[in-house]
């Protein structure tokens, strides 16, 4: 199978808008040309069956998520520990072929190594919020969730191939049209 043309990593906290930030490059682009991956939907496709959730309700923003999130993390870095690209593999296997890929929940140092080992074109791409942004956006801090490797791991992660402030429309629609610039489209 023919790689991806590039594959945008995407990387941030919780509630800094990756993935709005995600879908509208995605609708941007255009679905015939890009393709958008979560590495957390194998994970919670999984986490679900073995645990008798709702899987589509794990993938939404609501509370259903994070009441099971602090489990989830533990669970899926027990997979980890024994195949770090688990979960990357798992995304990328049922990814329909497109020239571009955008991953919109890269988490961890080995998530980039991973895709570094197995794709040859990738941009890493950090996003950001003010505190209070996220805070506006509903994020709260919660022990076990967000100081843990799954949200932390690349707090000191170098060199970003491109980093963006996510605070507010004006700050997304600049970041959109600076990732399509360096696209080959």
């Amino acid at each position: 199978m023919a790689q991806p043309k590039i594959i945008l990593l995407f990387s941030g906290k919780r509630k800094c808008g990756k993935d709005f930030l995600c879908e509208k490059l995605k609708a941007t682009i255009g679905e015939n040309k890009c393709n958008l991956i979560r590495i957390s939907g194998p994970l919670k496709q999984l986490y679900a069956t073995n645990h008798n959730l709702i899987w589509d309700k794990l993938m939404s923003s609501d509370l259903y998520k994070e009441k099971y999130r602090q489990d989830m993390i533990n669970w899926s870095d027990d997979i980890r520990r024994k195949d770090p690209g688990y979960f990357c593999k798992a995304a990328c296997k049922s990814a329909p072929q497109k020239d571009i890929w955008i991953v919109s929940d890269i988490r961890r140092k080995s998530d980039i190594k991973w895709f570094k080992d197995n794709y040859s074109s990738i941009k890493i791409i950090r996003i950001y919020a003010d505190l209070e942004v996220r805070k506006a956006r509903g994020w709260i801090f919660t022990s076990g969730v967000d100081d843990v490797v799954s949200e932390c791991d690349l707090d000191d992660f170098s060199p970003w191939d491109m980093e963006f402030a996510n605070n507010n429309n004006l700050e997304y629609k600049k970041t959109i049209e600076e990732i399509v610039n360096i696209l080959p489209l």
